[in-house]
């Protein structure tokens, strides 16, 4: 009976391979594929120790750090403002986008609630001509994608609506 895919079998001998994972196709001898490349898995140490960290979300809230937050707020590793005044991104405007730049990111990821909902162009004007990069998705997209920049040690700032 052939492996499983991905399946681990005993050390090689000869010409057997470690690992057979035909999805990928490929065959693991030791280290290498069968075309000589390094196949080893990198780690990073997670250097996010006191940062704010997104621990959860689902219907009606977002977790920063264990703690339930049922209005939009803005959070960066550094700081968590909870009082942020939009509620909606309908009521997005410049005093809402001018506390955002107060934060000086690098990015900017608007979480707009369970469906991605673009805000006008000209609320985005401003952030996109100080080089402030900015990224509209669903607030559980953002959530995700926060976690992964501040791990990088990215500049980053998320304003997440939870309703």
């Amino acid at each position: 009976m052939p492996p499983a895919r991905g399946m681990l079998l005993p050390p090689a001998t000869g010409n057997t391979p470690a690992c057979v994972n035909s999805t990928l196709g490929c065959r693991m001898e030791g280290n290498q594929d069968v075309l000589g490349n390094s196949r080893r898995m990198k780690m990073h140490l997670d250097n996010t120790a006191g940062a704010y960290r997104i621990t959860g979300y689902g219907a009606g809230y977002v977790a920063v750090n264990g703690e339930s937050l049922t209005r939009s707020f803005i959070v960066t590793p550094e700081t968590l403002i909870t009082d942020w005044s939009p509620q909606h991104v309908d009521e997005l405007n410049e005093a809402a986008f001018e506390a955002v730049a107060r934060l000086s990111p690098g990015v900017v990821l608007l979480g707009t609630g369970v469906e991605q909902r673009f805000p006008p162009s000209s609320l985005l004007a401003p952030l996109l001509g100080q080089g402030i990069g900015i990224e509209v998705m669903t607030t559980a997209a953002a959530c995700r994608t926060y976690n992964i920049l501040v791990a990088e040690g990215r500049s980053v700032v998320a304003g997440l609506f939870v309703h």
